[in-house]
């Protein structure tokens, strides 16, 4: 019988304790080798122009503008012929004319009063007249609002109620609040008369002139 060393001997221990750890299950698996980060795959400069471009963000659906304030005027209506009557016009622009707008009081009696646009933005004389004819650019005879065909200026009636107080609102087709413009109403002067404007010529049958307000230019 061949004698071991005792350092062959410990060797052959070891292998045989080795070999029945393994067959028991008890050691781990070694753990697997980190994994190694990948290069970027190579670029042929020759072969950009065919590379897809990168994709961007799409772009912010557009604020619609603001919509345009209309112009608009304020004037003053003031006594005239020794009335007691006074009020407020606001004349504002339309898409297809102007809207004019007319507050008054202290008017006297109930009941309806001539309105026109006259020629001249001049209320300086005592009894209006100094505002000049009606407005009429298109040289047509005067007529009512229900009349397609009237003198630019030509509002129509106001009703006063008991109390002397009256309210006015009409569009007038084709007029305008530019400057210069033939058919514009800047630079004019509203009359508001003591009596009806009864749709007779030359001018309504509408009497003195009441009160006076001067558009702006």
């Amino acid at each position: 019988m061949m004698l071991l060393s005792n350092g062959r001997a410990a060797a052959m221990l070891a292998l045989v304790f080795s070999v029945a750890a393994a067959a028991c299950g008890g050691s781990e698996p070694p753990p697997a080798p980190p994994s190694q980060p990948q290069n970027p795959p190579m670029k042929d400069p020759g072969m950009e122009a065919f590379d897809e471009p990168a994709s961007s963000p799409a772009p912010a659906p557009a604020t619609p503008a603001a919509a345009a304030e209309p112009v608009k005027v304020t004037a003053k209506i003031e006594s005239r012929s020794g009335s007691k009557l006074s009020g407020e016009a606001t004349i504002t622009e339309t898409a297809t004319g102007v809207k004019v707008e007319l507050k008054v009081e202290g008017a006297g009696a109930a009941g309806p009063r001539g309105a026109h646009v006259h020629e001249k933005g001049d209320c300086s004389s005592a009894d209006g007249k100094s505002a000049g004819d009606h407005f009429n650019p298109g040289k047509h005879d005067h007529a009512l609002p229900t009349k397609g065909e009237r003198h630019l200026g030509d509002l129509g009636n106001i009703d006063i109620d008991k109390g002397g107080k009256g309210a006015l609102s009409i569009e007038i087709p084709g007029a305008n609040l530019k400057a210069g413009d033939p058919k514009s109403f800047r630079g004019r002067a509203i009359i508001i008369h003591e009596k009806k404007d009864d749709g007779g010529q030359p001018t309504g049958n509408a009497g003195g002139r009441h009160g006076c307000a001067v558009i702006p230019s």
